[in-house]
């Protein structure tokens, strides 16, 4: 099925979780946060989010500074 990450059409399997998703970008480590549909999504939602056609993600990466 189709979603949209970041602006880009990336093809997931059905059934795909946010987390599983997410497993696939290489985050681990980093400080990021997540919106799907301009909604952000709780870290402890993660696992249990599944993924739905047409979904429109977005992942920002936070970036420390002084």
């Amino acid at each position: 099925m189709e979603i949209v990450l970041n602006g880009e059409a990336r093809n997931v399997v059905d059934g795909t979780t946010l987390a599983g998703l997410l497993g696939t970008l290489e985050l681990q480590g980093r400080r990021y946060a997540v919106e799907i549909n301009e909604e952000l999504i709780p870290r402890s939602e993660h696992v249990a989010h599944v993924l739905q056609r047409g979904d429109r993600i977005e992942v920002v990466q936070a970036i420390g500074g002084g």
